[in-house]
């Protein structure tokens, strides 16, 4: 089995999920037990300050809440580029890694930057596969930029564009097909 660990899924035009029509999705994790993620592209119009006050400090201040999936929702999950990424939970890719939940920051080392999540995506055993059997996911090796754009809304077609002229018609469909 090869793991998608440190890709990215782009939503393909059939998918049609409202958690995840257009998402871009950052696998943490994937084996035989199955694949965890969050949605970098779905910006809340809260503040992290307001949301989980006691991550405020890991972020920029103003910095919005992402909405990572639609498991546990409630929950933050913090992905952060570190210094010293031996110390993350899980390492997604290069220094990009998801924090442990009870540890603090002066145990982690320098943190270059912070996004906060409400939630993450969830695959059981063989559902990712399925999925991307189906043409439901495209895959894409990520970049640290992807995970902390400025502007997550262009996200989907930004790299949709950066895998070819094959995918450039699908990355101009609009949010709304009626649009077009």
């Amino acid at each position: 089995m090869d793991s998608f660990q440190g890709h990215l899924l782009i939503a393909g035009s059939s998918l049609l999920d409202p958690n995840f029509h257009h998402a871009v999705v950052l696998i943490g994790h994937h084996d035989e037990e199955g694949a965890v993620g969050v949605v970098l592209n779905r910006r809340s119009e809260v503040e992290v300050a307001d949301a989980a006050p006691p991550l405020a400090g890991l972020v920029e201040p103003g910095e919005r809440l992402f909405i990572g999936g639609p498991v546990q929702s409630e929950a933050a999950v913090v992905l952060a580029d570190l210094e010293h990424p031996d110390r993350a939970k899980v390492i997604a890719f290069g220094s990009i890694g998801f924090l442990p939940e009870e540890t603090g920051t002066e145990e982690l080392g320098e943190i270059r930057r912070a996004r906060v999540f409400a939630g993450y995506a969830g695959w059981g055993p063989g559902q990712l596969e399925g999925e991307l059997d189906e043409g439901s996911w495209i895959v894409e090796p990520a970049l640290p930029a992807d995970v902390f754009t400025d502007d997550p809304e262009s996200l989907w077609g930004a790299v949709l564009r950066r895998k070819g002229p094959r995918f450039a018609l699908l990355a101009s469909m609009p949010l709304d097909p009626s649009m077009n």
